[in-house]
């Protein structure tokens, strides 16, 4: 009941405060501009602090590996922890995705909370074959 009560109102709260960005396409154009300063959040903490550290390569798996096996095996290449200036950077340019994620419901008369349970529900269903 929490959560709901949280979504619910972090969408109405949206409503709210969103004034002068109200048109559907200026909407678009903050959804992909906080997902671009995002990126460049984590980007920085790369090559800017240097607190992770991108380590990439081929994903070598090996022959017989299951399925539970690959868990283990496919990484995120980060090594390292963020720091804490880095955090609150990123998380900000969470917050801000978030934001327009919602302004964009919205908009289109949609659940944040519900959209979330469906995916939820699908992931649920699908397990590791949900994004494959």
């Amino acid at each position: 009941m929490f959560k709901e009560a949280v979504y619910d109102g972090f969408q109405r709260t949206v409503s709210e405060t969103l004034l002068f960005n109200r048109s559907v396409l200026e909407v678009l154009a903050k959804t992909h501009e906080a997902t671009a300063r995002l990126n460049r959040a984590v980007i920085k903490s790369v090559t800017g602090c240097g607190c992770l550290k991108i380590s990439a390569g081929k994903k070598e798996i090996p022959p017989g590996a299951t399925l539970a096996d690959l868990r283990q095996l496919l990484g995120s290449h980060l090594e390292g922890e963020i720091c804490e200036d880095c955090r609150e950077v990123v998380e900000s340019a969470i917050g801000r995705s978030l934001f327009y994620l919602a302004a964009l419901c919205n908009l289109l008369n949609l659940s944040l909370k519900d959209i979330m349970e469906k995916e939820q529900k699908y992931m649920r269903i699908l397990g590791i074959y949900n994004l494959a």
